[in-house]
């Protein structure tokens, strides 16, 4: 696949080599004088480009599960990020009771499964192909689910307890400065974050595998483009697409407790990761967990360096993104043409 992009974009090929490059010099090598006049001091720089990829790393976990449910099912789900607030405090109130941080997302994913099933069968098999209704139902879901959640929880902000052997900094290979010895000093960076960005590498990977090397992922793939074809062939295409929402759901669960582990649980929330997931399909491409994965990279990483060096538009930054990707590739930097 790269092959043929390199023959296809030449032009574009070598600038993206050179950018690539360029950011490998300026994470690994240290950093002049002169050069930290005008960019600024290295850590800061490090931190903020870390920070990005491991917020892209969350923001991936939500969309993927919300591309595999509106990419591939075409199914508008926006209670996605209720499921998200939901697994957020759930995983919140298990950690606190069994102490068990790694116990709250096995039983988090299991429950905003079930929540996954009950609404793909209670209200998208009944909507199928209509969505303007699915959107109104589901925004009508996430505003009582809201209610439910404020009722219950309050208005005060949680935050899921990092485990022992996951807390404080870690110490990685990269030259941060120098100290006033003029002796270099290396970065800093939170283990739990490193943990969190390592898990999601390795979810997407086996995710790609399961959709591309699979005969289950033949037979999802199959039933996006002619579900009548295959339904015909003798496959349930029905309990095939539950189980596909169901482990979409499954993943905004668990994607609560990343969030409320390295951010904070908070009414509104729900709404912040659903519009990030929104932006993060547009941006990488319905369907593609590739494209979800290159697109919250590009989001995480502008959010944070807007936050840092121009911090008054940060968000404009992502919505600006999102518009040049609309004009120059509707369908997503790496989504399909239809």
């Amino acid at each position: 696949m790269l092959g043929r992009f390199f023959e296809r974009h030449p032009f574009w090929s070598v600038v993206i080599l050179l950018a690539a490059a360029l950011l490998l010099w300026a994470i690994l090598a240290p950093w002049s004088e002169g050069v930290e006049d005008v960019l600024g001091r290295k850590r800061i720089f490090l931190n903020a480009l870390f920070s990005g990829i491991t917020l892209g790393a969350l923001y991936f976990l939500v969309a993927s599960g919300f591309t595999l449910i509106f990419g591939l099912m075409r199914n508008v789900n926006l209670a996605h990020g209720s499921l998200y607030l939901v697994g957020g405090y759930l995983g919140f109130e298990i950690s606190e009771a069994t102490g068990w941080w790694i116990l709250a997302f096995p039983v988090v994913f299991v429950i905003a499964a079930a929540m996954g099933v009950i609404l793909q069968w209670a209200v998208f098999r009944r909507m199928e192909g209509e969505e303007l209704r699915q959107v109104l139902v589901t925004i009508g879901l996430s505003i009582v689910l809201a209610d439910i959640m404020l009722w219950i929880w309050g208005g005060q902000s949680y935050t899921v307890l990092t485990p022992d052997w996951l807390a404080g900094p870690a110490d990685l290979p990269i030259i941060a400065g120098r100290d006033r010895a003029g002796d270099y000093t290396y970065l800093r960076f939170p283990a739990v974050r490193i943990a969190i960005l390592l898990a999601a590498i390795a979810l997407g990977v086996a995710m790609w595998l399961g959709l591309n090397r699979t005969r289950i992922g033949m037979i999802i793939r199959a039933g996006v483009d002619d579900r009548a074809m295959l339904a015909a062939a003798g496959v349930r295409i029905q309990i095939v697409f539950v189980g596909v929402f169901a482990f979409g759901a499954g993943l905004a669960g668990i994607a609560g407790i990343v969030g409320g582990t390295f951010q904070s649980l908070s009414p509104g929330e729900d709404t912040r990761y659903l519009l990030a997931s929104l932006v993060v399909v547009i941006v990488g491409g319905m369907g593609s967990i590739p494209g979800a994965a290159l697109g919250a990279l590009i989001i995480g990483v502008a959010e944070q360096f807007g936050s840092v060096y121009a911090p008054t538009y940060s968000v404009v930054l992502t919505f600006l993104i999102m518009a040049l990707v609309l004009a120059f590739r509707p369908q997503g930097l790496m989504g399909r043409s239809r």
